[in-house]
């Protein structure tokens, strides 16, 4: 419990340094890195100690959310380090925290035995869930942007922001990198997954597939018809919308609610 209350300091730590250069008007500041990477490293530690204790990878609920959590704290602070959208980590680093948190009230237990092929499987939905995620809170920033320079509005957190094209073309970077996750995804479930369509896994199956095509129509449209602005923002979080529910919304009802392991 030290270590992931210490890395809930950490993230908070983090976060809030980055509050603190916008409200300088300095969104390039770096002080933040230190604890971001610190917080990090101590959440992926918390995870590895929790499997040795329990023999294994725990996947359930709050511990998925951590891990999704986990990845958008990483994937934020690479994009941040390099001086773009370091601003993401106000949201990002207390969303991290907080699964982290729940994850450790909540406890661990044992892992369902699951071969290569299906941690494969595991990891890959973990990794696409994340970077959509990132993909998705980048649309609303995309989204608040717009309208704040519509209404001539000019914040300071406009300023911790990159440009509206260079947000866009890294809106759309994040998405084509998920999708090709998301698609890795579906196709080592088809693969591995004895059945897809068994009833606790038909909801899942049909909302990722959904969340796919929307994720695949929107990049087509970008690349054929130059889609962008309000248009991105609808479509990305029409998909994120549909991918949550396929997990995490089917993972909820299925083990807190109903009690299956899944």
């Amino acid at each position: 419990m030290t270590i992931v209350l210490i890395a809930a300091l950490l993230y908070l730590t983090a976060s809030a340094l980055l509050v603190l250069n916008v409200r300088r008007e300095d969104g390039h500041g770096r002080g933040w890195l230190v604890p971001a990477v610190a917080a990090v490293l101590l959440h992926a530690t918390a995870h590895v100690l929790a499997w040795r204790t329990v023999g294994g990878a725990d996947l359930h609920f709050f511990a998925a959310l951590s891990l999704v959590g986990l990845g958008m704290a990483v994937l934020t602070t690479l994009v941040g380090a390099g001086g773009r959208m370091a601003a993401l980590g106000v949201v990002v680093f207390p969303l991290a925290a907080a699964a982290l948190v729940a994850c450790e009230l909540y406890g661990h237990v044992p892992p369902a035995p699951l071969d290569w092929r299906l941690q494969l499987h595991a990891w890959l939905a973990l990794l696409a869930y994340a970077t959509l995620a990132v993909a998705a809170l980048l649309a609303v920033m995309l989204w608040l942007q717009q309208r704040a320079l519509r209404r001539r509005e000019f914040h300071r957190w406009l300023r911790a922001l990159p440009p509206l094209v260079e947000l866009e073309t890294l809106l759309f970077r994040t998405i084509g990198a998920g999708f090709v996750l998301l698609s890795a995804t579906l196709l080592t479930g088809a693969l591995f997954v004895a059945d897809m369509f068994a009833q606790h896994l038909v909801h899942k199956t049909v909302l990722s597939v959904l969340s796919w095509l929307v994720f695949g129509g929107l990049l087509l449209g970008r690349w054929r018809r130059g889609w962008r602005g309000s248009t991105a923002v609808r479509w990305t979080l029409a998909a994120m919308a549909l991918l949550v529910l396929a997990f995490f919304g089917s993972k909820f009802v299925l083990e807190l609610v109903l009690g299956y392991r899944v």
